[in-house]
């Protein structure tokens, strides 16, 4: 027998018909709306964990063809691989490297976060005697309460990054806890985040110290706070093309160069096996739920490994079949899940149809951010929970320099 693969997937690939597509096009349209939105201020495209699960060095592309200049990861393994894959643009590393890790940060042109006396002393250890000095920015704590200085240790810690040979100081910077709160006292505490910040500059320029660029929004900064925005935004839910709250999806759409984001990921599978089982059957583990009537029941072979949550059943979860919604048929496990497709002929399913969990089929949508609500989380770990088995294809005109592979994942 001879197995035809899928367009864009590679040959470990072909034989499992689950998959997730992702837009460069909607990507690009993402950060080129972000980008006309944050101007003067500069798009940081935020690509950390694989770029939300979406794939990092895709994104990468895509986002600087968009209009980012510069990246953001987490950590310094993340940066060496889209420096090893040919990335020439700033990368931001949003933490403070560990000791060990501060020698592969600055060889392969990272721009490392510090925000403690150990942390400046370290950089300056490997950076010493360097012919260019090692780019810092300054992370100041003003009320995430995750990492960064306090506000008043950041003179003591610019002054060290001053008088360290081989660091210079790029740029102060902070993170915003609840700017995609709707609560009025979170919006009060982001106002409060942003004054803090303000003062810390002020405090610094006393000082004598002027770092020639300051940084404070995230994508939810950056849609509901323009204070927020300073000489560089970094963008990270938005750029994969979902707003950080429903009322800045209409904020973006009214401001300057509205328009709506665009979802980049669409997670598909095929329908592997077809029975019809009579009323009162209990599907998979558990035994959960009978069949309210005769149904057509499709095995569809994606699951809790591939990051659809087993609860998924017990919140209403649905998937796209025909361009008709329909409810799961039993607890999802972890290789495989069940979806009641009515009675017979209503209308036929078969195998091989294509399947949605999320993305859009006919005029039907299901999303990341309608699983969240249904989970009770975040789209953003809906996006990032899709796991490694789930193969990545491109698809949309390519971003420069990507030549349509599959990226790693």
């Amino acid at each position: 027998m001879i197995t035809t693969r899928r367009e864009g997937t590679t040959v470990a690939e072909q034989f499992r018909p689950v998959w997730a597509d992702i837009d460069l096009a909607a990507a690009r349209h993402n950060a080129a709306l972000l980008a006309e939105l944050s101007a003067p201020a500069r798009l940081c495209a935020v690509v950390k964990a694989d770029g939300y699960g979406h794939g990092a060095l895709a994104m990468a592309r895509a986002a600087l063809a968009g209009g980012a200049t510069w990246l953001a990861v987490a950590l310094v393994e993340e940066g060496v691989t889209l420096r090893n894959a040919g990335i020439e643009a700033p990368i931001l590393l949003l933490s403070e490297p560990t000791p060990d890790a501060m020698a592969d940060a600055v060889h392969h042109r990272l721009v490392p976060t510090v925000y403690s006396a150990a942390g400046v002393a370290a950089l300056g250890q490997v950076s010493a005697g360097r012919t260019s000095p090692v780019e810092v920015h300054l992370k100041v704590d003003t009320g995430m309460h995750r990492v960064g200085a306090d506000p008043d240790d950041v003179v003591a810690l610019a002054g060290a990054v001053a008088a360290t040979d081989g660091l210079v100081l790029g740029a102060l910077w902070s993170h915003l806890a609840v700017a995609d709160g709707d609560d009025p006292t979170d919006r009060d505490f982001t106002t409060t985040q942003i004054h803090r910040f303000g003062r810390v500059v002020d405090t610094l320029a006393s000082a004598g110290h002027h770092p020639p660029m300051t940084h404070l929004a995230n994508s939810a900064g950056a849609i509901g706070f323009p204070d927020a925005r300073r000489d560089l935004v970094r963008c990270g839910i938005a750029l994969y093309g979902y707003s950080p709250a429903p009322a800045l999806a209409d904020t973006l759409a009214s401001g300057t160069g509205g328009g709506r984001l665009q979802p980049v990921l669409s997670l598909r599978a095929e329908v592997s096996y077809v029975r019809t089982l009579p009323a009162g059957e209990r599907p998979s583990y558990g035994r959960r739920r009978p069949l309210a009537g005769r149904s057509v029941v499709a095995t569809v072979p994606i699951g809790y490994a591939d990051g659809v949550p087993r609860r998924l059943f017990d919140t209403g979860g649905a998937v796209l079949i025909g361009g008709h919604r329909r409810p799961l048929a039993g607890v999802v496990t972890m290789d495989q899940l069940l979806v009641d497709c009515g009675p017979e002929g209503d209308p036929p399913v078969a195998v091989g149809d294509e399947v949605v969990l999320l993305g859009r089929q006919g005029d039907q949508e299901i999303t990341a951010a309608e699983w969240a609500d249904q989970l009770g989380t975040i789209h953003y770990e809906v996006l990032c929970d899709i796991g490694p088995r789930v193969p990545r294809r491109l698809v949309g005109e390519p971003a420069t320099g990507d030549d349509g592979a599959t990226p790693d994942s």
